[in-house]
């Protein structure tokens, strides 16, 4: 096994192109060095991305937030710009794992580990985050959802590193929100998990809408119609239901130890009319 602790994004991808053998990213390796204990995975090559500038950081720009892909978790929950900007993003990256974990784990490798259960990626996705993705070609940016594409699996090329994610200036009058169901308190994985954004007019009505599920199908669900059923509204009780409704319908959910699909559904249902409030109130609704 061999280990290099590159400077430059350059010189990351290159040594991810020119690998051999399996190759694992280093950032936070709270997903990998655990896989790597338990003799799922044992790679060739592993590239530690931590010393790459910028990587470990948080731009705030005219245009929004850059987060670089090194960056804990804890350290989104101490940016009072962001945690003000989208709460929803924070709460949701603030969930995974315990708060040792959160020292080290980072919203990107929730990203790329690809579980259908990831806390952060339907935060993300509700909000219209977008992933920078530097290649042997070049960097491309595409939206955030198109990153996983079923269990375990992505769409990176070899070669390519998620080099960071953007998060777009919130509109005025915006709110977004994340909740999950699990068995316990913490610490566990989201049997379903839903996450919002909301868009107000100057009369309080929904204008724009962003609905995402997670635990529900191989990938997060962007749930159009659910938001086509918020937009126009000024979240009533039958708009409420009606989401719930359209939200239960969306979903493609497994049975397993954890939940039945009856029951994963009902709960999607549920946790779409909390976020929706949530939200609301957040973007200045009463």
């Amino acid at each position: 096994m061999r280990y290099i602790r590159p400077l430059s994004i350059e010189d990351a991808v290159g040594e991810l192109a020119r690998a051999v053998g399996p190759a694992a990213i280093l950032a936070g390796g709270s997903d990998l060095l655990v896989r790597m204990k338990g003799g799922f995975i044992e790679p060739e090559l592993i590239v530690d991305i931590k010393a790459i500038n910028g990587l470990s950081d948080i731009q705030e720009t005219a245009d929004g937030f850059r987060i670089g892909a090194a960056v804990p978790c804890a350290v989104l929950g101490e940016n009072k710009a962001l945690r003000k900007a989208w709460p929803g993003v924070v709460e949701a990256a603030k969930l995974i794992g315990s708060k040792q974990v959160q020292g080290r784990c980072t919203i990107v490798g929730n990203l790329c580990n690809a579980s259908p259960a990831a806390d952060s990626v339907p935060a993300l996705v509700a909000v219209g985050a977008k992933a920078v993705i530097a290649g042997p070609s070049g960097k491309r940016t595409i939206a955030v959802e198109s990153v996983p594409t079923g269990p375990g699996r992505t769409s990176l090329a070899k070669g390519e590193i998620v080099e960071a994610i953007l998060l777009d200036k919130r509109a005025p009058n915006s709110g977004d929100a994340y909740q999950r169901f699990i068995p316990r308190t913490e610490m566990d994985i989201a049997v379903v998990s839903a996450g919002m954004n909301l868009t107000l007019d100057e009369h309080g009505v929904i204008k724009a809408a962003r609905v995402a599920l997670g635990a529900a199908a191989p990938t997060v669900l962007l749930v159009a119609e659910a938001a086509q059923v918020l937009v126009g509204s000024k979240l009533d009780e039958a708009t409420l239901e009606r989401l719930a409704k359209v939200c239960s319908g969306a979903c493609r959910p497994i049975d397993d130890k954890r939940g039945t699909i009856e029951f994963r559904r009902k709960v999607a249902g549920v946790l779409a009319k909390r976020v929706a409030a949530t939200a609301y109130e957040r973007a200045g609704g009463k």
